[in-house]
């Protein structure tokens, strides 16, 4: 699921700079880890590690079975933008409604659940205080 600002640039710095905004907004329990691709905007890995407490992992090369959801919203991506679209033709407004549709579409994978509620429910699972058990 696409959550945060957009990047206001390309590269390592702008990623960097996004993602770290965008974890921020998470619960702790869902920004221990993160698997990245292999792209050039991700070679400051080490310093995102290093800021945030994430760890960052990587698929192998030419791996895309091991990031499937990561395929699967490509694939969805480029409906709205061909491969190799210049995103910065586009607003943020513009590219947010992308999102918001993109994040709304229900997925087989997700028993129809849009990703938006699959996201929502995990928020719910990890912000709900623990029960203890007298047993």
């Amino acid at each position: 699921m696409k959550n945060g600002p957009s990047l206001g640039g390309y590269g390592a710095i702008a990623m960097n700079a996004a993602l770290s905004a965008s974890l921020t907004t998470l619960p702790e329990q869902l920004r221990k880890t993160l698997t990245w691709d292999r792209g050039k905007e991700l070679s400051g890995h080490a310093q995102f590690a290093f800021e945030t407490g994430t760890k960052v992992y990587f698929a192998d090369p030419h791996s895309p079975w091991q990031r499937p959801t990561n395929e699967n919203t490509n694939g969805v991506l480029r409906q709205y933008f061909p491969k190799g679209t210049d995103l910065s033709r586009w607003s943020a407004d513009e590219l947010e409604a992308v999102a918001l549709a993109v994040n709304n579409r229900p997925r087989k994978v997700l028993g129809w659940k849009t990703p938006a509620e699959v996201f929502e429910e995990q928020l719910q699972s990890v912000q709900q205080p623990g029960v203890a058990s007298t047993g």
